[in-house]
């Protein structure tokens, strides 16, 4: 599969490329394993932003989707809107993620 062009922080250049198969290629090619939690993450995020037009923060996110932030980090092992925006072709996020 060829990769849409990506920006130097491995976002999408143009959000209308994505979909779920080049979604979890990006993750694969940066070593990242999607497994149906984290997919989930990102389908919600999705939703969230078609619903909202923009990137939630963590703490609004993790409310949208039910769960406490403290167990996102530990999923993702990071900063937890980075990738899932990543993932899902949606923006960088901006401000506390």
């Amino acid at each position: 599969m060829q990769l849409p062009e990506r920006d130097g922080d491995g976002y999408l250049a143009d959000m209308s490329e994505w979909t779920p198969e080049i979604g979890r290629f990006m993750a694969e090619k940066d070593g990242v394993v999607l497994d149906d939690e984290k997919w989930g993450h990102i389908v919600k995020a999705r939703e969230y932003f078609e619903e909202f037009s923009v990137v939630p923060p963590i703490r609004k996110f993790a409310k949208y989707v039910g769960e406490d932030q403290k167990n996102m980090f530990k999923v993702w092992m990071t900063g937890p809107m980075k990738p899932i925006t990543k993932y899902g072709g949606l923006p960088k996020p901006t401000g506390c993620v």
